[in-house]
């Protein structure tokens, strides 16, 4: 019991390190790559801590994996190079007794995360997809600079040569009013303001003492200047406030999915594919008919009656008149043919999704049959060596599962195997590992008992 303890306690700091290390490389990566959509819209500080909040929903479940193949190299290295494994085996302990606290563990992380994986992230990609959605249709914030053209308003073209930013004063305004098919307007003022209505729907512009020239785009000769002290302009102001959608209405992806709701399409997608199969069925029955019937008059006796000339052109005749059928065969049955097929690959892609909801998790489990072994045998539990371990693997373990599912949507694999596949590897690698250091194995031995086996 104390040793299990002790294990436990090696472990839950290394634990709690490397899954925060690993979340916030994939935020910083996040905030690099969405900074530019998130920033300069004029968004209140909790919209942008709402992005990340829903986004840190997927970075948790790709972090505890690793945070627990990182923990268990660096605990088993760090007794192994104090020689503790060698102590405890010599208490009559094995690798296996070393490990089960950490398989508990590992199993009860499985749990979790799938749960998580389950219930948690798919409401909560649904939501982050719906508010990027809402971002970017939010137009950046209304701003005029000195010396800058502004055409965020849809129609119309500001400039302002000289900007007071203490009091939003517009001296040597000019507006460029787009919004007419049959002529153009060029407003210029001297001096000018301009600011939103109360619910943020239209912008107000108002110039004083300033040209109105107008310009017919038909007849060229037709133009006309109109001064005044004052004139007020009311623009249309789309997307300038953010506005959050509804989460409920819309179609979702399969990330977006619980396992539930995809087992329920792929059901569904069954249904389908049986009424599909049924009327291709049905084609082929009816048309097979019509085609066996189209044959030469007569039985064969009165076949060998009828002349030479005779019976080839009522082979012809025959020929034609099969090629018609078929023709009429042919456009519906490579519709129903067409529809099948991308019916299958529906029901695969969404396969290979419920698979993959159980083996990310699953990870947590394998990955202690990893690093346990690995840990004894690098001797050593410094940061390095197990960030190094841990990243290979867990590049192997996202290959083989990216791998997977792709051999999976090209229909060489089983859509079991595609999903599961990065486990089948991870964890075969992991078994072996610990077979070998637990009986104290050199590859030349192991190779022996192989070929013993």
């Amino acid at each position: 019991m104390l040793i299990s303890l002790y294990v436990l306690r090696l472990h839950f700091g290394p634990f709690l390190f490397g899954t925060l290390t690993v979340m916030f490389l994939f935020l910083l990566q996040f905030l690099m790559n969405n900074l530019d959509k998130l920033i300069g819209k004029g968004l209140d500080n909790a919209i942008i801590l709402q992005v990340i909040m829903l986004s840190l929903s997927w970075m948790i479940v790709l972090a505890i994996p690793m945070g627990v193949l990182f923990s268990t190299l660096m605990a088993f290295g760090s007794m192994s190079g104090a020689h503790e494994t060698t102590i405890i085996k010599s208490g009559g302990r094995s690798l296996y007794r070393m490990m089960f606290p950490l398989i508990i563990i590992g199993a009860g992380l499985f749990y979790g995360v799938y749960w998580f994986n389950d219930s948690i992230l798919p409401e909560s990609n649904h939501r982050f997809k719906i508010l990027m959605q809402d971002i970017q249709r939010k137009k950046p914030t209304f701003a005029i600079e000195s010396g800058r053209f502004v055409s965020q308003l849809e129609g119309y073209t500001i400039l302002a040569r000289k900007v007071d930013t203490l009091s939003g004063a517009l001296y040597g305004v000019t507006i460029y009013d787009n919004g007419y098919t049959n002529r153009t307007n060029v407003l210029s003022a001297d001096t000018g303001s301009i600011k939103f209505s109360s619910d943020y729907s239209r912008v107000i512009v108002t110039l004083r003492n300033g040209e109105v020239h107008q310009l017919q785009k038909q007849k060229r000769t037709d133009f006309r200047m109109m001064r005044f002290s004052k004139h007020v302009i009311s623009i249309a102001a789309r997307d300038f406030l953010f506005q959050q959608s509804d989460v409920n209405p819309g179609s979702r992806g399969d990330r977006e999915m619980s396992i539930a709701d995809m087992r329920s399409i792929v059901q569904e997608t069954d249904i389908s594919l049986n009424v599909t199969q049924k009327r291709i069925d049905t084609l082929l029955n009816e048309h097979y008919g019509e085609v066996v019937q189209a044959r030469l008059p007569g039985d064969s006796a009165d076949a060998t009656m009828t002349p030479i000339r005779e019976r080839v052109l009522t082979e012809q005749e025959i020929h034609k008149r099969v090629l018609n059928r078929l023709s009429v065969l042919r456009s519906p049955l490579e519709s129903d043919l067409f529809q099948a097929n991308e019916q299958q690959k529906k029901k695969k892609a969404y396969l290979v999704e419920i698979y993959k909801k159980y083996s990310i998790p699953a990870a947590c489990l394998v990955f202690v049959f990893i690093g346990c072994p690995l840990g004894v045998l690098s001797k050593r539990g410094n940061f390095g060596i197990s960030a190094a371990i841990s990243l290979l693997f867990y590049v192997v373990f996202w290959a083989c599962l990216i791998g997977g599912e792709k051999l999976a949507d090209r229909d060489l694999i089983s859509a079991e195997i595609g999903g599961w596949f990065g486990i089948y590897v991870t964890g075969a690698i992991g078994l072996a590992l610990t077979f070998i250091v637990n009986n104290e194995l050199s590859v030349k031995d192991l190779w022996q008992k192989i070929r013993r086996a």
